[in-house]
Order: C-alpha cells, then sequence, then structure tokens
C-alpha cells in the first residue's frame, strides 16, 4: 500500500494539477494507495506522526516541494520503518537534486511504482533552545535562512511560480538581502573538539545533501548517506564578493575562493553574538544566537535510481 502526501498549493497549486493527472495512472495499474490533502502549515508532520505511531512499515510518497518532504521525515515516528519517495514539484527541488530523481512527474511517479534502487539517507537534527527539529537538506543561520524567511512572504514567489521561474525566487532574493544583511560574528565548533571563530560571517550553514536554495550547491562533497555533516561558512569579504560568488556556487566553484570555509563532522554547534534567522530545510525558525546540529541514529530508505 502507497500512501501519498500531496501539498496540492506547492508551486502555485501545480501540486493539486499534478495529482490530477497521476492518480488515473494509479486507478489504471489497479495500485493500491491512499491519499492525503495537506492544508496548511505542518499539517503533513502530524499526519505522517499519525500515519506511522502504529509501529508497521509504510511507504510514503511525497508529491510537493521541499518544504513538505521537511514536514513528512519530521512526523516519522520511526525512521528505520519507512520508506519515502518524492515526487519533486517545488521551487528549489533541492531533495530531488542530490538523488538525481526524475522532475517530470509522470516519470517520478514510474521510478517510485518500479524502483531501480534504494538510497538510506542520513536524517539531520536540529537544536535551538529547548526544541529540535529534523532537516533533510540543511540547516543554517544568519544570510540563507533570511533569504529562506523572505522566500515565505514574498510574493516574488508567487510570480516566479506562475512564470515556470521559481527556481530563480532564491537567487533574487539573495542579490537584495545581501544589500541589507549586518554580517555577525560566529563560533562554531565542530564535535564538541575544535571551536573556531569568525568575524562579519555571512551565513554557517550544516549541510546534509549538496544543494541549498534552488541548486546552489555549497556543500559539493556532501554525501546524504555517509553518515557525516558538511559545514560552510561565508566570513571576512566584502558584499561584492559575496554577491560575485552565487553564481560561482551553483557549480560548487566557490569553494576555491578566500572568505568559503568547509568542514566535516558528525555535529556542529554554531552561535552568534546576535539573534540571527535559522531555517531547516527552508522552513523557517524564529531568530536565534545558538543551533546545535548532527544527524540522528537511524537512517531512513528513498526509493531513488
Amino acid at each position: 500500500m502507497y500512501t501519498f502526501i500531496i501539498n496540492p498549493n506547492a508551486r502555485s497549486g501545480l501540486g493539486g494539477r499534478v495529482w490530477e493527472q497521476l492518480e488515473p495512472k494509479l486507478k489504471e495499474s489497479s495500485v493500491p494507495y491512499r491519499a492525503f490533502f495537506t492544508k496548511y502549515q505542518r499539517h503533513a508532520t502530524a499526519m505522517t506522526r499519525k500515519l506511522t505511531s502504529d509501529g508497521q512499515e509504510h511507504t510514503i510518497i511525497v508529491l510537493g516541494g521541499d518544504g513538505t518532504i521537511n514536514e513528512v521525515i519530521g512526523g516519522i515516528k520511526n525512521l528505520s520503518l519507512v520508506t519515502v519517495g518524492y515526487i519533486p514539484i517545488g521551487s528549489s527541488n533541492d531533495f530531488a537534486r542530490a538523488f538525481a530523481l526524475p522532475r517530470d512527474p509522470q516519470k517520478a511517479l514510474a521510478a517510485i511504482l518500479s524502483p531501480a534502487s534504494y538510497s538510506y539517507m542520513n536524517v539531520g537534527l536540529l537544536f535551538y533552545k529547548n526544541r529540535t527539529k529534523r532537516f533533510a537538506v540543511s540547516a543554517g543561520l544568519g544570510f540563507d535562512a533570511a533569504i529562506c524567511h523572505q522566500a515565505v512572504i514574498s510574493r516574488m514567489k508567487v510570480i516566479l511560480n506562475r512564470l515556470g521561474l521559481g527556481k530563480l525566487t532564491y537567487a533574487a532574493i539573495a542579490f537584495h538581502r545581501l544589500i541589507h544583511l549586518r554580517p555577525a560574528s560566529m563560533q562554531v565548533t565542530l564535535d564538541g573538539k575544535k571551536t573556531l571563530s569568525f568575524s562579519k560571517v555571512f551565513f554557517t550553514v550544516a549541510m546534509n545533501h549538496p544543494y541549498e536554495g534552488g541548486g546552489f550547491r555549497f556543500c559539493p562533497e556532501a554525501d546524504p548517506c555517509d553518515g557525516l555533516l558538511n559545514v560552510m561558512v561565508i566570513s571576512g569579504i566584502s558584499r561584492i564578493k559575496a554577491l560575485l560568488l552565487l553564481p560561482f556556487a551553483f557549480k560548487g566553484w566557490h569553494t576555491r575562493f578566500h572568505g568559503v570555509y568547509t568542514y566535516t563532522c558528525k555535529e556542529v554547534q554554531i552561535e552568534g553574538d546576535i539573534a540571527l534567522p535559522v531555517h531547516t530545510d527552508g522552513e523557517p525558525v524564529f531568530l536565534q544566537h545558538s543551533i546545535r546540529a548532527c544527524l540522528e541514529p537511524e537512517k531512513l530508505r528513498v526509493i531513488t535510481g
């Protein structure tokens, strides 16, 4: 039995239209399935938590964007009992990029119904204040999170989605936010042992996948299945240089330049001298001075290939 969790409002209503095209295929092939539709923020988390509370194995297919994937993974009770498939129709689709999943919904469904392979993915865990939140792709503090916060309320995202240019949303907002951002001082502690101090930091991000923000390859060496987090810090450079680095980041070439620092670890603590925006998979978290990120002990099986 396949359980579909569908965000009908993903990409300005594209989610609902895509499901209308895919459901007849399931019926024609007599595929056993059930479908649930999200109606509000974090609804997918609540539904997934209820579905997976029975202690049984489940195959959950997510139709939406990275935010919907984030919500579903956040609600899974026992990661080792769940297999996830993904039909990507969001603005960024960084989760799909990492696994080279088909972007065409029909091909994505075909790959899910006849899996060629599976990957066993690490799941990130973010700690802030007295709360925890899972992430699949990344969690960051500073500039990248500010972009995510702005994207949630931006009319630009809606307009670009309607024009079929949704992937440019984050790049466009990035140029705008860089002008107004106040760089901060940060301390980054890797695996509780090595503490690094940085000044004039634009942002620090813990990456489980190589891509963030609609295709920025911030940590080119990141592997979602290797049991490690990749950390990137952008520090000590001018706004102009930061702007010039953004196009290089689509290819991962930004790591060759001074002011870009990358590390690998199992756990990272990030502390800023001022409260800064935080995100998990592009989903905003209230301003924080300090966050800690690590990986869940269990892995999640993902349909790939």
